[in-house]
This record gives C-alpha cells, sequence and structure tokens, in this order.
C-alpha cells in the first residue's frame, strides 16, 4: 500500500492530491521551485523539496530532478497531477524505474493517447499535412499537454507558419514537447467531455458527459457536469466511443475522452490521459473522490461492476487573476483578502489563501469553485451568488465575468450553448454593472472621510468648488454640508445616509445602501465584488510616454523579437514585433500603426512589468501639403 506519495505539480491541484491523502491517512511530500518557496501547497505538504530555478523547464518539467526528489524524501509513489508532466510517457518509465509507484496509465498507453497525433492515427482520424485555402480555418495544436497551451486558429494562409512557430515555442515552455499538428477548425461547436476510469481487471467506468464549452483561448473557464440538452443517441454514441478507445490501450486510471459537437455530429478531438483540471462537476454529480480512486487503482484494487448513480446538477468557474476586458491580459500581485463563502454544497479549490501573491511564472487560475445542486438554473444562481459575495481584494480578476455568463440568457439555454459564446458576448459581460457607480460614490466619499479625519476640515461658509474623485470610468463629485456630511453632485439622484472611512451609506431611488470599502494602497479599492481602479487627481508628467509607445500589457519574460527587426525598420500597422511569455501563455505585442521603430528596449530573456516600455512607432503624418 502507498505509504508517502510525491505529487510532481504545484498549487491547486497539488493541494487537492494531499486533501485526499490526508483522509486516506498517506504521507505527503511537496516539490517547489524558488518561486512557489512559500506557496500553500509546500505549507500544505508534510515534507518539500526544492526544485531550483523559477521557470517550468527548470523546475516542474526537469523529471529527473523530480525523481531524486521522491526517493531523497522517501515517497513510494507519484502522482503527476495535471499539465506539466503528466502526459509524458518518458517521466511515467522514469518513475517506475526507480522502483515507484505511477498514479496514472501505462506509459504504453500514454504514447498512444496522450499524443494528440498518435491518439487520432489510432481512431481512424488524420491529421491535415499539406494545408491549401480550402482547407481554412484550421487549428494549430500541441501534440502534448493541453489548457488552450500551444492552439493557434489560423484564417489566413499566409499566417500558418509563424503560428506554427508561436504554438510550438508555447508548447515547448509548457510541456517540454514543441510538436504540434494541425486540423480542421470546427466553428462554434459544443465542448463535451467523458470521463473515464479504468482498473486493472478490464472494469472501464464511464462517468458520463461534461460540457465545458465556454473558453477563452481554447482554455475552459465554466464546465458542468452533466453536458446538459444532449440526445439520448448522441450522448451513449459519446460514451461508446470513450469506452472503445480505452480498452483498445489498455488504459488503466482516469482519463478523459474529448469531443467537438456540431450539427448533431461528435467529432472526436483527444484523450487526455490524466486526471482534469473540470473532475470535480463529476466528483459530485457521482459522489466519488477521483483521486482516491486513482490511488485504489494504482494499488491494484478492483472497482465495482458498474459506477455510483448520478445525482443532480454541478458547475464549475475557475477564477482567474486576469482582466477579460483588456484581452484576458493576465494580472499578478497580493492577494489581501480572499475569502470565498462555502455554506451550502459549495466546493473550492484553491492554491491561494490571503496574503498569497501572484506570481508571473504560472498559470493564473486563483480558484474553481464548484456548486452542486438538484437543477441546472438552481446551481447556477448558486455559483453566481457565492462569486458575488467572495472577497477578492487583489489584482484584478475575472469574477465579474463569471457572473455575468452564468445569468446570460444564452447560458440559461443550452440549445445555443457553444464555444462561441466569448466571441459573441464579451462586450456585454464585460460591461461595468449599474451598480458599480454607486460603489465608486461610495469609495470617493470614503476616502474624503478618511481625509477629514486625519486632517480635519469640511464645511465652509464660503461654497469651494466641487471635489472630483475618479475611480476607472466614474467620475464622483461632491462637496461636504453644514452638518458635517456629504452631498453628492454627481452622479445624479445619490443621497448620503453616512459616511465613515470604511462604510458608507447611500440611498438611490428610495433604496438604501450599505458599502464596505477596503483599499491597501496598490491603486485599487474594493467594494462588495467591484474593484474600483484609482484614477489619480493629477498626471505625474515623469510617467508619460511618447506617441506611439509599446508598452508591455502585463508581466512576464521576453522570449521573441522579430526577425531581423532593428531600430530604423519600416512596419506596418498590425505587424507583430515581439512576444511575451507570462503565466504560461504566449502574447503577441504588435505594431499600433504603421511607421519607422524608432526605439527597440527588448531582448529575448528580459523580464519586464507591466507598463514597460518595450518599443516606440513613430507614425507617419497623414495631413496633405498645402497647396
Amino acid at each position: 500500500m502507498i505509504t508517502s506519495l510525491l505529487v510532481a505539480n504545484r498549487g491547486e491541484i497539488a493541494c487537492r492530491v494531499f486533501r485526499t491523502c490526508r483522509e486516506l491517512g498517506i504521507s505527503t511530500v511537496a516539490v517547489y521551485s524558488d518561486a512557489d518557496a512559500d506557496a500553500l501547497h509546500v505549507r500544505e505538504a508534510d515534507t518539500a523539496v526544492r526544485l531550483p530555478g523559477a521557470a517550468p523547464s527548470e523546475t516542474y518539467l526537469r523529471g529527473d530532478l523530480i525523481v531524486k526528489a521522491a526517493l531523497a524524501a522517501g515517497a513510494d509513489a507519484v502522482h503527476p497531477g495535471y499539465g506539466f508532466l503528466s502526459e509524458n510517457a518518458a517521466f511515467a518509465r522514469a518513475v517506475t524505474d526507480a522502483g515507484l509507484l505511477w498514479i496514472g496509465p501505462p506509459p504504453e498507453a500514454i504514447e498512444a493517447m496522450a499524443s494528440k497525433t498518435r491518439a487520432k492515427e489510432l481512431l481512424g482520424v488524420e491529421p491535415l499535412t499539406d494545408v491549401t485555402a480550402s482547407d481554412l480555418p484550421v487549428l494549430v495544436k500541441a501534440a502534448a499537454g493541453g489548457g488552450g497551451r500551444g492552439m493557434r486558429i489560423v484564417r489566413e494562409l499566409a499566417s500558418l507558419p509563424e503560428e506554427l512557430r508561436a504554438a510550438s515555442a508555447e508548447a515547448a515552455s509548457a510541456f517540454g514537447d514543441g510538436e504540434v499538428f494541425v486540423e480542421p477548425y470546427v466553428e462554434n461547436g459544443r465542448h463535451v467531455e467523458v470521463q473515464l476510469l479504468c482498473d486493472t481487471h478490464g472494469t472501464v467506468w464511464a462517468l458520463g458527459t461534461r460540457d465545458c464549452s465556454l473558453q477563452r483561448r481554447h482554455q475552459k473557464v465554466i464546465e458542468e457536469a452533466p453536458a446538459p440538452g444532449l440526445p439520448a443517441a448522441l450522448e451513449a454514441s459519446l460514451l461508446d466511443t470513450a469506452v472503445r478507445a480505452a480498452k483498445a490501450v489498455g488504459y488503466v486510471g482516469a482519463g478523459t475522452v474529448e469531443f467537438l459537437v456540431a450539427d448533431g455530429r461528435a467529432h472526436f478531438l483527444e484523450m487526455n490521459t490524466r486526471l482534469q483540471v473540470e473532475h470535480p462537476v463529476t466528483e459530485e454529480v457521482y459522489g466519488v473522490d477521483l483521486v482516491a480512486l486513482q490511488l485504489a487503482v494504482a494499488e491494484g484494487r478492483e472497482l465495482p461492476p458498474e459506477p455510483p448513480a448520478p445525482h443532480g446538477h454541478a458547475i464549475e468557474a475557475r477564477l482567474y487573476a486576469e482582466d477579460p476586458a483588456r484581452e484576458w491580459a493576465p494580472q499578478t500581485g497580493l492577494l489581501h483578502r480572499f475569502e470565498i463563502p462555502r455554506e451550502g454544497r459549495v466546493r473550492v479549490d484553491t492554491g491561494y489563501v490571503s496574503g498569497d501573491g501572484v506570481g508571473i511564472h504560472y498559470d493564473p487560475m486563483l480558484a474553481k469553485i464548484v456548486v452542486h445542486a438538484p437543477t441546472r438554473a438552481e446551481a447556477a444562481r448558486k455559483l453566481a451568488h457565492t462569486l458575488e459575495r467572495a472577497r477578492i481584494h487583489g489584482p484584478a480578476t475575472n469574477r465579474g465575468l463569471l457572473v455575468a455568463s452564468l445569468r446570460h440568457p444564452e447560458y440559461a439555454s443550452p440549445d445555443v450553448l457553444d464555444t462561441g459564446f466569448y466571441d459573441r458576448n464579451l462586450p456585454a459581460l464585460t460591461t461595468a454593472p449599474e451598480g458599480e457607480r454607486y460603489a465608486a460614490v461610495a469609495a470617493a466619499l470614503a476616502a474624503a472621510a478618511a481625509n477629514r479625519s486625519r486632517f480635519g476640515g469640511g464645511w465652509r461658509n464660503l461654497r469651494s468648488q466641487d471635489e472630483t474623485r475618479t475611480y476607472g470610468e466614474h467620475e464622483v463629485r461632491y462637496r461636504p454640508t453644514r452638518s458635517g456630511g456629504f452631498e453628492v453632485t454627481a452622479p445624479e439622484g445619490v443621497r448620503v445616509v453616512a459616511a465613515s472611512p470604511g462604510r458608507v451609506r447611500l440611498e438611490v431611488a428610495g433604496v438604501v445602501r450599505d458599502f464596505t470599502i477596503d483599499a491597501y494602497g496598490d491603486g485599487a479599492v474594493h467594494s462588495g465584488p467591484h474593484r474600483l481602479a484609482v484614477r489619480p487627481r493629477f498626471t505625474d508628467p515623469s510617467e508619460q510616454t511618447a506617441p506611439g509607445s509599446l508598452l508591455a500589457p502585463m508581466p512576464g519574460t521576453v522570449v521573441r523579437v522579430a526577425d531581423g527587426l532593428a531600430v530604423g525598420d519600416r512596419v506596418t500597422a498590425g505587424q507583430p514585433l515581439l512576444w511575451l511569455e507570462a503565466m504560461k501563455m504566449e502574447h503577441r505585442v504588435t505594431a499600433p500603426a504603421s511607421g519607422t521603430l524608432t526605439a527597440l528596449h527588448a531582448a529575448p530573456g528580459r523580464q519586464v512589468e507591466v507598463g514597460a516600455l518595450l518599443a516606440v512607432v513613430q507614425t507617419e503624418a497623414t495631413e496633405e501639403d498645402p497647396v
């Protein structure tokens, strides 16, 4: 039996596996990079082993170091989690060759299925080789790994070589394998998958379906089980295909077969030979612990002939430190408060607690919030309410987008649900909710009350000009009153009931609302579900930039500069100039307009902070000469 287990991963998945190990009485071993030295998964483990360095290629992708760590810590088993080396057959062999128990499928099954190209060959699906204009659009995809990394949609044949190169670089960075392939891209289908669990005695469980259609950059955002609204015959076909695929390769352990469903037909995508990020929704519906079952299977135990019966509906939302309104730009910084209500059937899988920092090196996911309820509508309502009540004080997140998505009419109608949801609805979903303007009023009054407490002052007999404060796009104007309170002059229709440094009460259209205000001096104010960026009253001249300046949209590392690019070159609008890698994703920086490159401060390997000057493009004058 397993007595000590090392998780070859980090963050929430390591914490998730450790939780099951504690329940089973198994000791735990963490590995950590220098960037993760004080991470939650390190603090929760019984013992931990350092992997020197910070980049994944130096740490979590070094299978040799992880095997040495397991042996040094006295572990007798290794769980790969997901991502990194979880679908690497060579790593699985290295684990077993060292005399350790591998919590996963046999290396031969990984080789057959973890590589998307070989999996498609096994099931008779041929990748595209010689792509022509008639094949467009196509999808460039990493052969190893998942999570949207190493994927590019190509709609113009001329851009295919560059997208192949970019996808390969991103895949190599994330998974240690730069192999990519090309397949037809099916527009706006549904992403549906089947959870499998297989033992060494020939038993194969198909634990129903999941729908993962709500995605950004090919990475899932909201997932649910079971997949709603599937015709019975189609669902049966999906389950049958998944079981046949598992039996064809002698699969053992947990795995997932993914499909794209369009026009009533299912197109095989891939088989993930590992636990999926979204496995909790299946656990909640079937009442099982998939990690515990993985361990039992690895120990040679036999599964019951049939899985438990499913009950109810579960929805998972991935909370990311990112700004959906700024092309999903990942965010970094300190999580001053990170408190998510857990009443009822609410589950939170996370690798963070209050006081932890979000860095640049890894995925920006903060937590997975999962709700189980008797019906889909009840689960969506509870999940949205839970997210609204959470206290998430720190970097910008996608919390508002998640709430708006769960309440959107399209989401309530699974017959129109597909992977194009965010392409169609993102502007509306990222529009500030009506309540945000009143939160801005409360923030302005709380700041004014704090200044009054510190410095004194108040109403004067000579009426002074209104005070103005701006939070995001919301300008607030107010003035002190004779009674010691405040009068709001913009926006109109707001009456101040009470105002103190941390709490403000406002009346709007006869309804009284209470606002709690928290500020940490990091350029943002938090009130309920609202994060309000503080805009300074006066612009610092030293922070002004020249026209045409290209600033880093996020902290990260410059991984490439366009071949031959040099100061003095002419560039065209939209031309890729350089690439940043942040949180395991590659982001392209393009010329904002046609003109001349007058400065280039980026070089491969350089780490930059958000707002750092990368390059300057001096645009050409377009005015005609006077006659």
